[in-house]
Parts: structure tokens; C-alpha cells; sequence
């Protein structure tokens, strides 16, 4: 669902981080923005909701390459992981060109990252996609605390499309820049299989 702009010859795309309440998603986009070059990042817009800790979304525009001619430019979002938030969810969703499911390996959140992952399959339903068929990336994140969940564990209770996965710690920035490649990667060759200009 990007949007070209024939004007400035730029291709938006929208990446969605999703996943259940405080398990990184924040977190992950704070990293690249701080990491990120001044002239490649535009302004983050930050809205903070009464009950969470984590952003309502950040808009992050990232410029990664061109597509005959056209600059390509990322929009990185993150969705409220509350339950209670899930009409906000689905309105970010809307337009999604690819999703980056950050799940806390902590093993008393595997509950939580089991039911974030069926809704975000059913948002995505209800708005005409096939998750099978989106650019999606699992995170698995917080691998640097002492209570996790084994890759394993994770990899058959959420891995259920068999996508690319990334072990993170994200207050660390391990993994970070390399999730986010890899969800772009498979972004931009979505793109340049229906893109015509």
C-alpha cells in the first residue's frame, strides 16, 4: 500500500512494530532514530497514552535506496501493545507495507505474545490482508535477561508463517538495525515486483 509521490519522485512505505505491551517495540525505533544520520531521519512524533509506558506511534521517515529513480522512503510506527488500545492498533495498521512483531522472551509474557500475534493476524484480516503474503519479521527480543523463553519455544509458538527471525536485545540495540534490514529488504522487493513508473 505505499504511496508514490510523482511530485518529489518518492515512494513512501509503511513499517508497523507490533507486539504486546512493554515488550520493545519503543524501544527498537528509539534506537535507529538516535542512530540514524541527522539529514536521513525526519522528525519523531511522539504521543504518550494515559496508561503505557510505550509511545502511542513515532513516525520515522528513513531514506534506503531508490527504485527507478524514485527515493524510497521508510515510515517506521509502533502500535500501543494494551489491549484495551485496539482500535488504535488497526488504525496504524492501515496502509501497512510491512510488520515487525517484537516478542518479549521473558516466559511469563508468552501468553501475551501469543495473544498480540492472533490479533495482529485478525486486525490485518479485517482490513483485507494476508499476513501470509506481507513483508513480516519476528524479533525475538530481551534476550539479555535470565529468564527467557528458548528460540526454540518461541520459534513454534509464534514463527507460525515461517518468516525471517532476529534475537534482540533492544536496550542493547543488538538486533535492532538488523531486523529492521531485513523487514525493508523484504519491503522493497514487494515493491519492485508491483511498482510501475
Amino acid at each position: 500500500m505505499s504511496f508514490v509521490n510523482y511530485h518529489t519522485k518518492e515512494i513512501n512505505c509503511k513499517i508497523v512494530y507490533y507486539g504486546p505491551g512493554l515488550g520493545g517495540k519503543t524501544t527498537n525505533i528509539q534506537h535507529v532514530y538516535q542512530k540514524t544520520a541527522l539529514n536521513n531521519k525526519g522528525k519523531m512524533v511522539t504521543l504518550n497514552t494515559e496508561n503505557e509506558r510505550t509511545l502511542f506511534f513515532d513516525f520515522l521517515p528513513l531514506d534506503l535506496g531508490s527504485i527507478r529513480g524514485y527515493k524510497t522512503r521508510f515510515h517506521l510506527y509502533t502500535v500501543p501493545g494494551q489491549v484495551f488500545y485496539e482500535a488504535s492498533r488497526k488504525l496504524i495498521l492501515r496502509g501497512v507495507d510491512g510488520v515487525v512483531f517484537v516478542a518479549d522472551s521473558q516466559m511469563e509474557r508468552m501468553e501475551a505474545n501469543i495473544e498480540s500475534f492472533e490479533g495482529l493476524v485478525k486486525n490485518l484480516e479485517e482490513q483485507g490482508y494476508d499476513i501470509a503474503k506481507l513483508p513480516l519479521v519476528m524479533q525475538w527480543n530481551k534476550r539479555d535477561l535470565p529468564n527467557t523463553v528458548s528460540v526454540d519455544d518461541l520459534q513454534s509458538k509464534l514463527n507460525k508463517y515461517d518468516v525471517p527471525t532476529f534475537e534482540a536485545s533492544a536496550i542493547e540495540g543488538r538486533g535492532v538495525f538488523e531486523t529492521l534490514k531485513s523487514v525493508s529488504k523484504l519491503v522493497l522487493l514487494n515493491l519492485k515486483g508491483g511498482f510501475e513508473g
